[in-house]
């Protein structure tokens, strides 16, 4: 990813807990405000966020001098929504839903989580006839949910890359957690998700019965992203805790069974134009207006 340093350490969610920024138009330690509202995309309520989270809030509280207080939001668009009435401060997301809450919001990075072994696969079965991607035209591929970084943008950037048209010359269809099921079936020719899911399919199963066709590049990271307007002072002191206190952060973070997919993570900074290559991706499956991601 251009222009991005690796900092320290190694946690990305981690990451996210640091941008917690408060809210507030004046940068000076008096008039900075002590509470920062959080919110994080892929948890439903404030049972699942304080469960996956509290661990990392008690460790981020006491490092930074700042108290969190969770927000709840059920997608992204209901990020964006927080974000734009100023009822939340930051929110930690993946990158195809920043790509997003930034259109509507104008939300700007505040620091980056590159995950471990964070890319895509495509792979099919071990008796298929299909050696390679060119293969797939005019096949049908299963993705996993509409939008996902990993489980449909990627994989269908590698299907443009090898070129494909993902639109018209590949059937893709977008079934969540069934597709190494339908190609267990038989019912697609190949899959295409997370290199990680790829890993647990093989796991569960016999990795003699599939062929892994490609691996893409590894894919921009999760961010921290703050409303328009959030305090500077804030920002930096955030950004200095999780700088300084990554590995006690980082284990709290662990401590959520479902943030396993952060560990050995990177905690890199990043601009807007970094996820470029996520626009380019939302492109390759024809999508150049947002709005349908936004509910409006």
């Amino acid at each position: 990813m251009s222009g991005r340093r690796i900092v320290t350490g190694a946690v990305a969610l981690l990451s996210a807990a640091a941008v917690l920024v408060g809210c507030g138009e004046n940068s000076s330690d008096e008039s900075r405000p002590d509470t920062v509202r959080l919110a994080v995309t892929d948890l439903q309520g404030l049972e699942e966020l304080q469960r996956e989270y509290g661990a990392f809030e008690e460790a981020f509280e006491k490092n930074s001098g700042l108290d969190v207080e969770f927000f709840a939001v059920n997608d992204r668009t209901a990020a964006a929504a927080a974000l734009a009435a100023d009822r939340v401060d930051v929110v930690f997301t993946g990158p195809a839903e920043y790509v997003v809450i930034h259109e509507r919001t104008g939300a700007q990075p505040i620091v980056a989580i590159e995950r471990d072994g964070y890319h895509s696969c495509i792979y099919t079965r071990a008796d298929s006839a299909v050696t390679n991607l060119d293969q797939l035209r005019g096949q049908k591929v299963a993705m996993s949910d509409i939008g996902s970084t990993s489980g449909h943008l990627g994989p269908s950037q590698m299907l443009k890359d090898a070129g494909l048209d993902p639109t018209t010359e590949v059937e893709v269809l977008t079934v969540g957690d069934a597709v190494h099921a339908a190609l267990k079936r038989g019912d697609v020719a190949a899959v295409g998700i997370g290199c990680h899911d790829y890993e647990e399919f093989m796991a569960e199963d016999n990795p003699e019965d599939y062929r892994l066709l490609a691996e893409g590049p590894i894919l921009p990271p999760d961010l921290l992203v703050g409303r328009e307007g959030l305090d500077a002072g804030t920002v930096a002191t955030i950004q200095t805790t999780f700088r300084e206190h990554f590995d006690e952060l980082l284990d709290a973070m662990l401590e959520g069974k479902d943030n396993a997919k952060f560990a050995n993570a990177k905690l890199v900074d990043v601009t807007d134009a970094d996820y470029d290559r996520v626009r380019s991706m939302y492109q390759a499956v024809g999508v150049d207006d947002f709005s349908q991601f936004l509910g409006n």
